[in-house]
């Protein structure tokens, strides 16, 4: 049997690496190990719910208002310990996050193969986004099977002299994960309703009226929390949604906010007064695929989203100045507008008044998988 390391740190981490570890669990002669580092606490544990699956080793790393430094030296004393007990024969980091920079470069240390998934994906600007831009570069570096999700994720690696061999093109994980959200809801009328009738008291404790339902207004999907925007890019941002509170009251603007309290203290401070603007926890990964699926426009910073959405057919503008995803930009699915105020209110103005520069981008074909990501993986780490 080949034990294989499945490191996961974060919600993306988790989501995106669901498909991965079943796949091994399912193939012959893999082993898998799911390993925790605890980056993200909370919203971990709500998706390994979601998917059925539970940390054999917790790390447990996370402390309160952590810098990255800090966090660092925690992640390569844990790591180093985990391996020197597993033994795995390889190991497998998803991303950009700190967990995955530290996961690789401490298995590099022990002689362990590290298999990157989502490998070559680049800004070409080691501060947007940051630090994850330097991460997946490292991690790059030391990385035994390069698990790109594009053409273009390939393509980015050749051009860093990344041998050919090494690298295999399967599509993004989040895709299949994605895919088995959305047939599971579709499926189950039951779980379905759980979903709304969830929804229901979010909605009421955020402020809408009892009874307020997801699909009783048309509303704008915000997501936000990248560490370039802190600071003067949330202001702007806030800004830009309270300006598109007032111009569209019959629309919901529908914002789960990240814990960080570099976002929560200030989008809490500038938009809690605003009746049509509801802000959320945080969403488990379940609910957030709902959210997704009913949302006329997606406005975000998130760089997993910009893959998740074009899926469900949704226009997705990106508070961002660079993307490490260029193919859903080519391809017509995604926009990047940056967080200048007026720039967002044109871009959602444009999307939400214009019929037919709405339907162009949501008609467009998500480039970024189909579904069978994991099982192209499982075939290398299997050599089939």
């Amino acid at each position: 049997m080949t034990r294989v390391a499945v490191i996961i740190g974060t919600r993306p981490e988790a989501i995106k690496m669901a498909s991965v570890y079943k796949a091994c669990a399912a193939a012959d002669g893999l082993e898998p190990v799911l390993v925790s580092t605890g980056q993200h606490r909370e919203m971990l544990a709500q998706v390994l719910d979601v998917f059925d699956m539970t940390a054999d080793v917790d790390l447990g790393v996370m402390s309160g208002n952590q810098t990255l430094a800090g966090l660092t030296a925690r992640l390569f004393d844990a790591l180093d310990g985990m391996l020197a007990e597993v033994k795995p024969d390889v190991v497998l980091v998803q991303g950009d996050t700190t967990s995955v920079m530290c996961g690789a470069i401490s298995a590099f240390y022990r002689d362990i193969p590290v298999g990157h998934v989502e490998a070559g994906l680049r800004t070409g600007d080691l501060r947007q986004p940051f630090p994850e831009e330097a991460n997946r570069l490292i991690a790059s570096r030391v990385t035994t099977h390069h698990f790109a999700p594009t053409e273009g994720s390939r393509q980015n690696l050749l051009h860093e002299h990344v041998d050919d061999a090494s690298i295999h093109v399967t599509g993004n994980t989040v895709i299949d994960s994605l895919m088995l959200e959305v047939e599971r809801q579709r499926s189950d009328p039951a779980l379905l309703a759980g979903i709304d009738q969830e929804f229901g008291r979010l909605l009421t404790d955020a402020g809408a009226p009892a009874g307020a339902t997801l699909d009783d207004q048309p509303y704008i999907l915000v997501t936000g929390h990248r560490r370039e925007n802190h600071g003067q890019g949330f202001q702007d941002i806030c800004s830009a949604l309270a300006a598109l509170a007032a111009r569209y009251p019959e629309h919901r603007i529908i914002y789960p906010v990240h814990l960080n309290p570099n976002v929560k203290d200030v989008v809490h401070e500038q938009l809690g007064s605003y009746g049509n603007i509801l802000l959320l926890p945080p969403v488990h990964y379940r609910l957030f695929v709902r959210l997704m699926s009913g949302a006329r426009v997606v406005l975000t910073d998130s760089g997993g989203v910009q893959e998740e959405a074009p899926s469900l057919g949704k226009p997705v503008l990106v508070m961002r100045e660079t993307t490490e995803r260029p193919e859903g930009v080519e391809a017509g699915t995604v926009r990047l507008i940056g967080t200048d105020p007026d720039r967002i209110q044109s871009e959602v103005s444009r999307l939400l008044d214009d019929a037919a520069a709405y339907e162009e981008m949501a008609m467009q074909k998500n480039p970024y998988g189909d579904g069978q990501a994991a099982n192209r993986i499982v075939e290398v780490l299997t050599g089939r």
